[in-house]
């Protein structure tokens, strides 16, 4: 049975504050998303939406506050005097961001392997998986994302919405409770970003993952999101169901804000 509490949210930020020097890009951010749910974070550059992303990857260490995922402490562990909270160890970090899969602006694909490879790889090194169990499982998520055909393909031999939707079966392989999705159309051509985004609303009505958002895509936040946040230098400005949100905003900053994308 897993540890976990199933009533505890999946992720939570509890007072987390992240800083570059003298910058503060995250002030004391309290954050829960729970289990299943389908959270976007919007906001200007530099708002501190993908800084959240990065510290969920362990890609960055939070300056200050405590990250949980599934009801434990992720960022730190106990370790200290009477149980006292420590900041965690590689092992710890690596044990269990395996819960959490990530799709980049990028599509990081290894150019020297199949399509299929790119896919497979993960799971047999990272969850050690045969090779026969996690082939069939990519085919299987490569039919998901409209790329069954193009298994034994070169990266280089595709477009880049079809690039970025092996990056989303690479990821979805690994079988992640929770998905970050990380602006993974800004780097496509204007006519390549739907069928992402198609791909991506199939996921969202067809599986219960958590699934925690940065765009600047309105249309698919609306489509796919049971809440929306609006960032502004770090901090939560207002928050809501994606259709009131973006319908009436009550925020000023919030306003301007969605003038500016629409």
């Amino acid at each position: 049975m897993p540890y976990e509490d199933r009533e505890d949210p999946a992720v939570r930020f509890e007072r987390v504050t992240k800083r570059y020097g003298d910058r503060t890009v995250l002030d004391g951010l309290d954050l829960e998303v729970g289990r299943g749910e389908r959270v976007t974070l919007i906001g200007p550059s530099g708002s501190g939406k993908t800084t959240i992303l990065r510290l969920l990857m362990t890609l960055e260490r939070v300056t200050d506050g405590v990250i949980h995922v599934d009801g434990r402490p992720f960022s730190h562990m106990p370790g200290g005097p009477g149980g006292k909270l420590v900041p965690a160890s590689e092992r710890h970090l690596a044990t269990h961001r395996r819960r959490i899969g990530m799709v980049f602006q990028q599509f990081n694909l290894f150019p020297h392997m199949s399509v299929l490879e790119n896919v497979v790889e993960a799971p047999v090194h990272v969850l050690g998986e045969s090779r026969e169990d996690a082939g069939r499982r990519a085919r299987d998520l490569l039919d998901l994302v409209g790329l069954g055909d193009r298994a034994d393909a070169r990266p280089t031999r595709l477009s880049g919405g079809q690039q970025q939707r092996v990056a989303i079966a690479r990821a979805l392989a690994m079988r992640p409770e929770i998905l970050l999705l990380d602006e993974v159309t800004s780097a496509l051509d204007p006519e390549l970003v739907a069928e992402v985004l198609d791909v991506l609303r199939d996921i969202a009505r067809s599986t219960d993952i958590t699934l925690l958002c940065v765009t600047h895509e309105m249309g698919f936040a609306r489509d796919v999101s049971d809440r929306i946040l609006m960032f502004d230098r770090g901090r939560i400005v207002e928050s809501g169901p994606a259709d009131e949100l973006l319908e009436s905003p009550t925020h000023e900053r919030t306003r301007a804000f969605l003038g500016s994308v629409r």
